[in-house]
Protein backbone atom coordinates (compact mmCIF):
# COMPACT_ATOMS: atom_id res chain seq x y z
CA UNK A 1 0.00 0.00 0.00
CA UNK A 2 1.22 3.39 -1.21
CA UNK A 3 1.35 6.19 2.06
CA UNK A 4 1.20 9.40 0.96
CA UNK A 5 1.49 12.39 3.21
CA UNK A 6 -2.31 13.10 3.54
CA UNK A 7 -2.91 9.99 5.14
CA UNK A 8 -3.33 10.29 8.76
CA UNK A 9 -2.03 7.53 10.33
CA UNK A 10 -3.15 6.59 14.33
CA UNK A 11 -0.49 7.71 16.84
CA UNK A 12 1.40 4.75 18.68
CA UNK A 13 -0.43 5.84 22.06
CA UNK A 14 -3.50 5.08 20.39
CA UNK A 15 -2.88 2.07 19.08
CA UNK A 16 -0.78 0.76 22.53
CA UNK A 17 -3.27 -1.47 24.62
CA UNK A 18 -2.00 -4.24 26.29
CA UNK A 19 -2.07 -7.57 24.63
CA UNK A 20 -2.76 -11.23 25.83
CA UNK A 21 -0.26 -13.48 26.02
CA UNK A 22 -1.40 -16.74 26.28
CA UNK A 23 -0.65 -20.26 24.37
CA UNK A 24 -2.71 -21.62 22.07
CA UNK A 25 -3.56 -24.23 24.42
CA UNK A 26 -5.00 -21.80 27.26
CA UNK A 27 -7.19 -20.16 24.22
CA UNK A 28 -8.53 -23.20 23.12
CA UNK A 29 -9.57 -24.14 26.70
CA UNK A 30 -11.06 -20.83 27.18
CA UNK A 31 -12.68 -20.27 23.51
CA UNK A 32 -16.43 -21.81 23.84
CA UNK A 33 -16.83 -19.68 27.24
CA UNK A 34 -14.80 -16.37 25.88
CA UNK A 35 -16.84 -16.37 22.40
CA UNK A 36 -20.12 -16.55 24.53
CA UNK A 37 -18.84 -13.67 27.31
CA UNK A 38 -17.39 -11.42 24.27
CA UNK A 39 -20.10 -12.25 21.80
CA UNK A 40 -21.48 -8.77 21.49
CA UNK A 41 -17.79 -6.87 21.28
CA UNK A 42 -16.82 -9.58 18.64
CA UNK A 43 -20.00 -9.04 16.61
CA UNK A 44 -19.47 -5.28 16.32
CA UNK A 45 -15.74 -5.54 15.46
CA UNK A 46 -16.78 -7.78 12.89
CA UNK A 47 -19.64 -5.64 11.71
CA UNK A 48 -17.04 -2.29 11.60
CA UNK A 49 -14.90 -4.45 9.52
CA UNK A 50 -16.98 -5.98 6.66
CA UNK A 51 -18.49 -1.99 6.57
CA UNK A 52 -15.56 0.11 6.33
CA UNK A 53 -12.90 0.18 3.86
CA UNK A 54 -10.38 1.90 6.08
CA UNK A 55 -9.50 -0.47 9.22
CA UNK A 56 -8.06 2.80 11.17
CA UNK A 57 -12.67 3.30 11.31
CA UNK A 58 -12.33 0.25 13.69
CA UNK A 59 -9.43 0.70 16.14
CA UNK A 60 -12.16 1.36 19.15
CA UNK A 61 -14.11 -1.74 18.51
CA UNK A 62 -10.78 -3.91 18.20
CA UNK A 63 -9.33 -2.34 21.90
CA UNK A 64 -12.92 -3.42 23.45
CA UNK A 65 -12.39 -7.03 22.13
CA UNK A 66 -9.47 -7.15 23.27
CA UNK A 67 -10.26 -5.50 26.81
CA UNK A 68 -13.20 -7.66 27.30
CA UNK A 69 -10.45 -10.59 26.79
CA UNK A 70 -8.78 -9.18 29.46
CA UNK A 71 -11.72 -8.52 31.65
CA UNK A 72 -12.88 -12.55 31.09
CA UNK A 73 -9.02 -14.08 31.78
CA UNK A 74 -8.92 -11.99 34.80
CA UNK A 75 -12.38 -13.21 36.13
CA UNK A 76 -11.81 -17.25 35.09
CA UNK A 77 -8.45 -16.85 37.41
CA UNK A 78 -10.04 -14.98 40.32
CA UNK A 79 -12.57 -17.78 40.22
CA UNK A 80 -12.16 -20.95 38.45
CA UNK A 81 -7.92 -21.12 38.47
CA UNK A 82 -7.30 -24.54 39.40
CA UNK A 83 -10.09 -26.17 37.42
CA UNK A 84 -9.21 -23.87 34.24
CA UNK A 85 -5.02 -24.98 34.95
CA UNK A 86 -6.06 -28.38 34.95
CA UNK A 87 -8.17 -28.34 31.69
CA UNK A 88 -5.83 -26.52 29.48
CA UNK A 89 -2.81 -28.89 30.80
CA UNK A 90 -5.03 -31.87 29.97
CA UNK A 91 -5.51 -30.33 26.53
CA UNK A 92 -1.98 -29.68 26.35
CA UNK A 93 -0.21 -32.84 27.09
CA UNK A 94 -2.97 -35.06 26.46
CA UNK A 95 -2.68 -36.10 22.91
CA UNK A 96 -0.64 -34.87 19.77
CA UNK A 97 -3.34 -32.82 18.07
CA UNK A 98 -5.28 -31.04 21.07
CA UNK A 99 -7.49 -33.11 20.75
CA UNK A 100 -10.87 -32.29 23.53
CA UNK A 101 -11.96 -35.79 23.68
CA UNK A 102 -9.61 -37.08 26.50
CA UNK A 103 -10.34 -34.31 28.31
CA UNK A 104 -14.10 -34.45 28.95
CA UNK A 105 -13.87 -35.18 32.73
CA UNK A 106 -11.68 -31.38 33.61
CA UNK A 107 -13.70 -29.77 31.10
CA UNK A 108 -17.14 -30.49 32.40
CA UNK A 109 -15.28 -29.54 36.30
CA UNK A 110 -14.49 -26.84 34.48
CA UNK A 111 -17.91 -25.82 32.39
CA UNK A 112 -19.79 -26.19 35.96
CA UNK A 113 -17.30 -23.84 37.29
CA UNK A 114 -17.57 -21.53 34.92
CA UNK A 115 -21.30 -21.96 34.92
CA UNK A 116 -21.61 -21.52 39.10
CA UNK A 117 -19.12 -18.11 39.64
CA UNK A 118 -19.67 -16.27 35.75
CA UNK A 119 -22.94 -17.64 35.05
CA UNK A 120 -21.91 -18.53 31.47
CA UNK A 121 -22.91 -21.77 30.13
CA UNK A 122 -21.18 -23.46 27.53
CA UNK A 123 -22.64 -23.16 23.76
CA UNK A 124 -23.93 -25.87 21.93
CA UNK A 125 -22.01 -26.91 18.82
CA UNK A 126 -22.50 -25.23 16.09
CA UNK A 127 -23.64 -22.26 18.31
CA UNK A 128 -21.14 -20.10 16.74
CA UNK A 129 -22.05 -20.62 13.22
CA UNK A 130 -26.01 -20.08 13.71
CA UNK A 131 -27.16 -16.42 11.87
CA UNK A 132 -27.74 -13.80 14.41
CA UNK A 133 -28.99 -10.39 14.35
CA UNK A 134 -26.68 -7.83 15.82
CA UNK A 135 -27.58 -4.19 17.07
CA UNK A 136 -25.65 -1.54 16.61
CA UNK A 137 -25.06 1.57 17.86
CA UNK A 138 -22.96 2.82 15.04
CA UNK A 139 -24.29 4.76 12.35
CA UNK A 140 -24.47 2.99 9.00
CA UNK A 141 -21.62 4.06 6.84
CA UNK A 142 -21.75 5.50 3.62
CA UNK A 143 -22.03 3.15 0.14
CA UNK A 144 -18.50 2.75 -1.23
CA UNK A 145 -20.39 1.22 -4.33
CA UNK A 146 -19.18 3.75 -7.06
CA UNK A 147 -22.04 5.06 -8.81
CA UNK A 148 -21.55 5.70 -12.58
CA UNK A 149 -24.45 8.14 -14.37
CA UNK A 150 -23.60 7.46 -17.94
CA UNK A 151 -23.51 3.53 -17.51
CA UNK A 152 -25.44 1.80 -20.74
CA UNK A 153 -28.81 0.13 -19.08
CA UNK A 154 -28.27 -3.29 -18.56
CA UNK A 155 -30.57 -5.51 -21.31
CA UNK A 156 -33.38 -7.17 -20.09
CA UNK A 157 -34.65 -10.75 -20.71
CA UNK A 158 -37.24 -9.52 -22.55
CA UNK A 159 -35.87 -7.22 -24.79
CA UNK A 160 -34.66 -9.22 -28.58
CA UNK A 161 -31.02 -9.51 -28.71
CA UNK A 162 -29.02 -9.44 -32.01
CA UNK A 163 -27.90 -12.66 -33.63
CA UNK A 164 -24.88 -14.19 -31.82
CA UNK A 165 -22.08 -14.98 -33.59
CA UNK A 166 -20.65 -17.88 -31.91
CA UNK A 167 -23.24 -19.09 -29.22
CA UNK A 168 -25.79 -18.93 -27.19
CA UNK A 169 -25.76 -15.17 -25.22
CA UNK A 170 -28.97 -16.74 -23.05
CA UNK A 171 -27.10 -19.19 -21.68
CA UNK A 172 -26.82 -17.98 -18.31
CA UNK A 173 -30.51 -16.67 -17.78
Amino acid sequence: MVLTESIVLPSNEELNIQEINLTFSVLQAAAFHLGKYCESNNNEFMLCKSEEPDPRRCIDEGKSVTACALEFFKKIKKHCNEEFDQYYTCLEKSSGNSAFSPCRKTQSVFDQCVLDNLEIERPDFGYFCQVKIHNTQRPKPKSSIPVFPDAPVPITIEEPLPTPKYNSRRIYF
